[in-house]
């Protein structure tokens, strides 16, 4: 039998407690769907740990995006102010899928095993809002394409997202329109290859470094650029030592070499200039 109120369990006479006709917070966040999405195809308990750390990181992924294409076209119509909010919360939302790795790793290899193949050949490779972060950081690789022929509506998705400029495209367009010299080669590329260093463009943010006073947007859009690259970096490192953690040198699910891969990939520089001029200021 339901237990009477009484003055101690009261609450505030404001708070809407009938929903028989309105939204409630359950239905704005469609958290019946989202909360039935962890379906587990093993009867293991740590199972659910993996799924669910992969899907919060791809929920915080969709924010990336959203905020870097917001941040590409703000950057466009030279609103740098309204870029930097964007590119700021951009970082931010980085340091959670970062510090997302130090909960995975409570997943010991003997309990990884225990549902691995389960996962057949699925494997984080194949995210694609991960590849159209990358694309919107001006990384192009052409091969990841065919990952995703298998869904034409995605895959025609990610083909328009591969042919736009990234957002180092944008702010090196933002160096010429601010009048310093920047290649006619650089400014006309191929968005399509990924972009690889020039010295027009490393002397243009060496300008700016020395005349921070004169050039403070470019400057303070330059640290929100070094910013998002130190944190991806560091995002890829624990991503590595995670997998070195629980897999060691095993070959992953998709395909990949594992570990071996998620080294080389940390030689890539996104903004290659801002971290050489470093050693001339």
């Amino acid at each position: 039998m339901r237990k009477k109120p009484t003055k101690n369990d009261s609450i505030e006479s404001s708070i809407h407690t009938d929903f028989k006709n309105t939204m409630t917070y359950g239905e704005y966040l469609n958290l019946d769907q989202i909360l039935s999405s962890q379906n587990r195809l093993s009867d293991h308990h740590d199972e659910m740990l993996f799924i669910i750390i992969h899907q919060v990181s791809e929920l915080w992924m969709k924010l990336i995006l959203h905020e870097l294409r917001g941040a590409i076209e703000a950057i466009k119509e030279n609103e740098l102010s309204t870029a930097f909010k964007m590119l700021s919360r951009v970082s931010r939302t980085q340091t959670q899928i970062i510090q997302a790795w130090d909960v995975l790793s409570t997943l010991t290899p003997s309990e990884y095993m225990e549902f691995r193949e389960s996962l057949g050949q699925a494997s984080g490779f194949q995210s694609y809002q991960y590849r159209m972060i990358e694309f919107a950081l001006g990384y192009k690789t052409s091969h990841v394409l065919a990952i995703y022929e298998k869904d034409k509506a995605l895959h025609d998705e990610l083909s328009a997202a591969y042919d736009e400029p990234g957002i180092y495209d944008v702010a090196i367009r933002a160096l010429a329109n601010a009048g310093l010299p920047i290649d006619e080669a650089v400014l006309n590329r191929d968005v399509t290859g990924t972009y690889q260093q020039n010295e027009s463009v490393k002397e243009a943010w060496l300008t700016i470094y020395q005349d921070v006073e004169k050039y403070w947007d470019l400057y303070e859009l330059a640290e929100k650029l070094v910013d998002i690259e130190d944190c991806l970096q560091q995002w890829r490192f624990r991503h590595m030592k995670t997998v070195e953690r629980i897999i060691g040198f095993k070959r992953g699910t998709g395909g990949s070499s594992g570990v071996g891969y998620l080294k080389k990939v940390l030689d890539h520089r996104f903004f290659p200039e801002l971290w050489d001029i470093r050693t001339e200021l």
